[in-house]
């Protein structure tokens, strides 16, 4: 079975975002092992928001992979990047991590990433903290959520920069 994987950065505070979505704090100084985990992956699964957001960047960021958007509005629709799903997510969540093929990133934001530890989908957190205090913005996780959720701990990584990254095993 193929594992879905949450690679993102937050703030040492908690947010993945400022309450714009704007996420310009984040260090770009180094690779931080993106490129490697990037070429582990072979499809991304993101929310709404998020890819709105990516769409701003600029040139899309994903090139050469299977992206899926989730979002109700759009279900069934397809634009050149990124086919929207948003009826029977549980199922096809199952479906696609059991067809064939490498690890899937969860791309984010946090209304999807609750979804997944909700449903028991998530494998492993990858969590880059930047040691930077933002006060307020986009949590990683929801503030009212009732998941409680077992991680292990599988690596930790420090940089000359300050940033940490820590990798968990989710149970």
């Amino acid at each position: 079975m193929r594992k879905i994987l949450l690679f993102i950065a937050a703030s040492l505070d908690g947010y993945i975002a400022s309450k714009s979505g704007n996420v310009d704090w984040l260090f770009t100084d180094q690779d931080y092992g993106y490129s490697d985990f990037f070429n582990s992956i072979d499809t991304l699964i993101m929310g709404n928001k998020t890819y709105q957001q990516v769409l701003g960047f600029g040139e899309y960021p994903y090139p050469g992979k299977k992206a899926f958007v989730f979002s109700k509005m759009q279900h069934g629709e397809q634009d050149d990047h990124v086919k929207f799903v948003g009826e029977d997510l549980e199922k096809f969540v199952k479906n696609l991590r059991l067809s064939s093929g490498s690890n899937i990133w969860l791309v984010g934001g946090s209304q999807l990433i609750n979804y997944f530890l909700e449903h028991g989908f998530l494998d492993e957190i990858i969590l880059a903290i930047h040691p930077i205090i933002l006060g307020e913005g986009i949590p990683l996780f929801w503030q009212n959520s009732q998941i409680s959720q077992r991680l292990d701990l599988i690596h930790v990584k420090s940089y000359s920069s300050g940033l940490l990254q820590v990798s968990y095993q989710v149970y």
